[in-house]
């Protein structure tokens, strides 16, 4: 006889009884957002290790191993007529440098030593050798802005940025994993709230049948009861559709496979206790990702308007002082060597350029002024979202006590409500409003409750602080991008 496949998925399906800590600890691990987040630093990090590349000494082998050239190339005679020379000729070359970029010149220093090789093909076929043992070569722009200078104030600042950044994310992803996971654990409990209530409405709708027989109600009462079984039967099909919905949802969070069927457990213990929003301003300030987003706007405006200031002009040194030598063997372009000293100063200063650069300046610097308002307003919309929250936080513990007694009357009444229907004290009407009472006061009694843990990771997010264990949230990321 075959198995069918109704059968075998429930032969197969793993029933996983899943808290909100554990839910988060996956998600933090497993789940695409926090694989997202973790790229993220990633990429952050590697900038920032090329820009610390940027500061220090770069070796360098530059080689032309061989060129060959065979053409004709025009010359000058010496009658002033030009002529076509052919030319035939092997070349190699090869230069070895030591290159240091000077963060608080903008220039570039260079130590080099190099040695070229030509053969000719045609004619004399002769040979010749040119070293430059040592030379050393500065480039150093003059009143340009300082691009090294810039970046070693602004990169850090932006890796500090990226790493509060990914904390913060990490936070967010526990404030996604609360989110499915009390969607969850509100389904379940309408789930079981629609079992039980189809349970009582099909009791209650058996004993009010016996007492029609009896004559001690209406019909009308009886038909409300039996519409209650129908209610209750279409609520538990919806309420159990909405279960297995958002039950892929967390499942799908935490790239749990499709075989395992989660049964939330609702958290029976909460941290205590009432933050300052002082504090928690501090505290953001500090850590928060904002604070080095502000930082670093700044200082990218700021950069815009030197920039801008030093292309008004372009003044620009070059010099290269060594030794070179050149001869017909390989031992003779060595030996003797001869001074080789060059020494330039080139600039380029528009004298008609109808503003176009001062106009630039103009533009970099408006742009700044927008920033630093945009900055201001940002701040303070930061700060009042934080006071807002930290208010509704302190608040909620008297909400969640508050709903989780009125959860407990509501259960009682419903109770009492129907014990009395059973003996003929009250209506039908009377018991539905109980029953509808006590529905909405345990699913409010669950929302207070994702509330106050949402609350509270929220402020986690944008304090990075640990007010349970009074200690900063912080991580070891060397290791995290090394994983």
């Amino acid at each position: 006889m075959g198995v069918s496949l109704s059968m075998m998925a429930e032969t197969t399906t793993h029933i996983r009884p899943i808290t909100l800590d554990e839910a988060i600890t996956l998600a933090r691990v497993q789940s695409v957002n926090a694989a997202v987040a973790l790229n993220e630093l990633k990429t952050a990090y590697w900038e920032y290790r090329t820009f610390r590349a940027d500061l220090l000494p770069e070796v360098n082998f530059n080689a032309t191993i061989p060129s060959y050239a065979k053409s004709y190339n025009s010359y000058q005679q010496g009658d002033g007529s030009y002529t076509f020379v052919r030319n035939n000729y092997t070349q190699m070359s090869g230069e070895l440098s030591i290159d240091q970029n000077i963060w608080l010149t903008g220039g570039t220093l260079s130590l080099n030593t190099s040695l070229d090789f030509m053969k000719q093909m045609d004619g004399i076929k002769d040979e010749r050798y040119m070293s430059v043992p040592v030379a050393l070569t500065l480039n150093q722009p003059i009143f340009g802005v300082n691009t090294f200078k810039w970046n070693r104030r602004i990169e850090p600042v932006r890796y500090a940025e990226a790493k509060a950044n990914f904390l913060s994310e990490t936070e967010e992803v526990t404030l996604t994993t609360i989110n499915y996971f009390f969607n969850l654990l509100l389904a379940k409990e309408n789930v079981g709230i629609a079992q039980q209530n189809l349970e009582n409405a099909e009791k209650l709708y058996e004993v009010a049948k016996a007492k029609r027989r009896m004559g001690q109600i209406s019909e009308n009462d009886v038909l409300q009861l039996k519409l209650n079984v129908l209610n209750a039967q279409s609520s538990l099909t919806d309420y159990e559709s909405s279960l297995k919905s958002n039950m892929f949802q967390l499942r799908s969070f935490l790239s749990l496979s499709e075989d395992e069927e989660l049964q939330p457990i609702l958290p029976d213990t909460l941290p205590s206790m009432l933050v300052s929003y002082q504090d928690a301003l501090e505290k953001a300030l500090a850590n928060n990702s904002f604070a080095h987003n502000i930082r670093r706007r700044q200082l990218e405006a700021d950069y815009e308007v030197a920039k801008a200031k030093g292309n008004l002009r372009q003044i620009s040194l070059f010099a290269q002082v060594g030794f070179t030598g050149t001869d017909q063997t390989f031992k003779g372009a060595y030996d003797p060597l001869k001074d080789n000293q060059v020494v330039e100063v080139g600039f380029r200063i528009p004298l008609l350029d109808w503003g176009k650069r001062r106009g630039q300046v103009k533009v970099a610097q408006s742009n700044r002024e927008v920033v630093q308002s945009r900055l201001q307003k940002e701040t303070m919309d930061f700060n009042q979202n934080l006071f807002i929250l930290v208010e509704q936080f302190n608040n909620q513990r008297a909400q969640l006590d508050i709903a989780n007694e009125a959860d407990q009357i509501a259960q009682q009444r419903y109770k009492t409500n129907v014990e009395t229907f059973m003996i003929g004290r009250i209506s039908t009407l009377d018991l539905n409003d109980a029953q509808v009472s006590k529905d909405e006061a345990r699913q409010k009694h669950i929302n207070e409750l994702f509330y106050y843990w949402y609350y509270y990771y929220q402020l986690r997010s944008l304090t990075l602080w640990d007010f349970e264990k009074n200690t900063n949230i912080d991580a070891d990321f060397e290791a995290i991008i090394k994983k």
